[in-house]
């Protein structure tokens, strides 16, 4: 299990190298300039949801998401990371989101696919979806 902690004030993400750095206190610090390279935040990217991305400027602003080592962005809300936990496949997030009516906290779930793709869920199963990474030629235009 890798946990990946982010220190708000500071804008950093840590994230532990193994068991034995872990134990040794040792960490590894990825800020989030460097978040795309090897060893980053595994969920760094842009997406559509519940469809592939075109990336040819039609695909429509309500199903494109973005997502960086500090916060979810989509036309809904805007989410940061407040604790990541991942196990294998599965990354499960402690996230404060801000709605017109007030900031929210809760707890959601994204399962990386074996086609590539990502499976979304927060904890009460109110909202599911398929996040399709878009590549860096054909990422939704920011807009």
């Amino acid at each position: 299990m890798v946990d990946f902690q982010f220190e708000a004030d500071r804008g950093r993400l840590i994230k532990p190298i193994n068991s034995l750095a872990r134990c040794a206190g040792i960490l590894l610090v990825v800020t989030a300039g460097a978040a795309d390279c090897e060893g980053g935040f595994p969920l760094a990217g842009s997406y559509i949801q519940n469809r592939p991305c075109k990336g040819d400027g039609s695909d429509p602003a309500e199903l494109q998401v973005k997502i960086s080592p500090r916060e979810i962005v989509s036309k809904v809300s805007s989410c940061t990371f407040q604790k990541v936990r991942q196990h294998e496949n599965i990354i499960e997030a402690q996230v404060e989101c801000q709605f017109p009516t007030g900031p929210l906290v809760g707890n959601v779930f994204f399962t990386v696919r074996q086609d590539g793709t990502i499976s979304f869920v927060d904890r009460d199963q109110n909202y599911r979806a398929i996040l399709y990474r878009c590549s860096n030629r054909d990422a939704p235009n920011s807009g």
